[in-house]
């Protein structure tokens, strides 16, 4: 069973209503979704496993935890995903790095694939995907597809803002993975847009139209 964790933390909140702000920046706009991935990334790397290993400090030598095992792989859904990448290798600076480029058809709101590289051994490694916005969620399912496709089964699912439409199509097509949220939104528009949403989040990452 999936788990869906819906952030609660208060700085998460806050820095989600800047980001919703259409008077926010590229700037200010980039280095809050950063900010937020790597606090919503402290609770979606909570299971990552460790061993004791020996650790001498100034007074004595004890057996204290560290990681262990293949590093995890962060995988940006492009391109607005790369704007939450910072934030999770900050907090692991020697994860892996893949990337899975889908685009949305304007007229069939299908996403379409035109690349994808992801790190060597995914099937070893807890796959971390990201994408700030999770809209109708057919990006989202075909991404999971894909990294499952290759043998990965530890996955987890990022995202900072969600339209329930989304959360529910995702959660039904892959009901083994886990789903962090950092605010559940109304709905989604007749442009399958979310409201309020926060408008292009990769226009708004990249200072683009």
């Amino acid at each position: 069973m999936s788990r869906i964790a819906i952030m609660d933390h208060p700085l998460i909140k806050h820095k989600i209503s800047l980001l919703r702000d259409e008077r926010t920046g590229t700037k200010d706009f980039r280095i809050l979704i950063e900010e937020i991935a790597m606090l919503m990334g402290y609770e979606a790397l909570r299971e990552l496993p460790t061993e004791l290993v020996s650790v001498r400090s100034p007074v004595a030598e004890s057996m204290q935890p560290m990681l262990t095992g293949k590093k995890p792989a962060v995988i940006p859904i492009l391109r607005a995903g790369l704007g939450m990448v910072g934030g999770i290798l900050t907090l692991v600076p020697s994860a892996k790095v893949g990337h899975i480029g889908l685009e949305r058809d304007e007229v069939t709101h299908k996403p379409r694939e035109y690349f994808c590289k992801l790190p060597d051994n995914i099937g070893e490694r807890t796959a971390i995907i990201t994408d700030p916005m999770l809209a109708t969620g057919g990006s989202a399912v075909q991404a999971v597809d894909f990294i499952k496709s290759k043998g990965c089964r530890n996955i987890k699912f990022m995202c900072i803002i969600a339209a329930p439409e989304g959360l529910e199509r995702l959660k039904n097509a892959h009901p083994d993975i886990d789903i962090y949220v950092g605010c559940l939104d109304e709905k989604l528009n007749d442009n399958a847009y979310i409201v309020p949403g926060l408008g292009d989040a990769g226009d708004r990452i990249f200072g683009t139209k």
